[in-house]
């Protein structure tokens, strides 16, 4: 029986680790943000002695600038839309690979026999499939979303059918014993066993999409970030395509720790 002498030595040890972990985490934390002051001076330093071409590279202060009258016009219309698509892209994208993975995972025939499709599907470069995807879906949002699809689903499917099929075969054998069928198996062992891979793969599948919808507001769109990067391109105008991709890193930051919000709540 352990004394309270012991009960508070413990105590005592574990507030010490956690407040160890603590200090880490503001550790890393102020020094990413550091990393990143540091880099915005110098390259406005840099700019404002001429060291580098602010016509080409641009400069914080400039971008500011930049943002500040993008603000006072249309900046929202084209967040809202490069962040629609990207969500309905990405929801599509995960919603079907799962389904699909789940499929596979059920008919072990269908999935060796589709596992060389799949794979060279994922090597595609889909950029290339933009000019089919507009004309057989049309120039607009629709083409920008199915151009989403086309990236983040064939990874979704890659990656959930291979956690499904690394489950630890001990336990879905115990299970098989007792008379579980394939339906309770999944449900009880194989989707349980693959939240964490299920978390993973929205993680990669957030920044996919983004891609996806850049790509192809690249192509079609008249609206959106990406239109705002290329727009900046063919009328010299670097300052906007910088700050275009500052504001498409921030999305793409928040995105992703949005997921990891989410997971945060559902794995404990």
């Amino acid at each position: 029986m352990m004394k309270k002498s012991d009960i508070k030595e413990v105590s005592t040890s574990r507030r010490k680790y956690l407040k160890d972990i603590r200090l880490k985490k503001i550790k890393i934390i102020f020094t990413q943000v550091m990393i990143v002051v540091v880099l915005i001076g110098l390259w406005e330093m840099m700019a404002r002695l001429g060291k580098i071409d602010n016509f080409i590279t641009s400069q914080p202060s400039r971008i500011v600038k930049t943002f500040a009258n993008l603000s006072s016009n249309n900046l929202l219309e084209h967040l809202k839309i490069t962040c629609i698509e990207t969500l309905v892209g990405f929801t599509l994208g995960s919603l079907m690979g799962t389904i699909i993975a789940m499929i596979l995972w059920w008919f072990p025939f269908i999935s060796k026999v589709s596992e060389p499709f799949l794979v060279i599907l994922n090597s595609l470069p889909k950029v290339a499939l933009g000019p089919i995807i507009i004309i057989w879906v049309g120039a607009g949002m629709p083409a920008i979303i199915v151009m989403a699809l086309a990236i983040s689903l064939i990874v979704t499917i890659l990656d959930i059918l291979n956690g499904f099929i690394n489950t630890d075969k001990e336990k879905i054998k115990m299970a098989q014993t007792f008379n579980a069928n394939r339906w309770q198996i999944l449900t009880k062992i194989i989707i349980p066993a693959n939240l964490q891979t299920f978390f993973n793969t929205l993680k990669v599948n957030i920044g996919l999409s983004l891609v996806g919808v850049i790509s192809g507001e690249f192509l079609v769109s008249k609206g959106g970030l990406g239109y705002l990067i290329v727009y900046g391109g063919q009328v010299f105008q670097l300052d906007l395509v910088m700050t275009s991709v500052i504001i498409l890193a921030i999305v793409a930051a928040i995105m992703y720790e949005s997921i990891v919000l989410l997971e945060k709540i559902v794995i404990k």
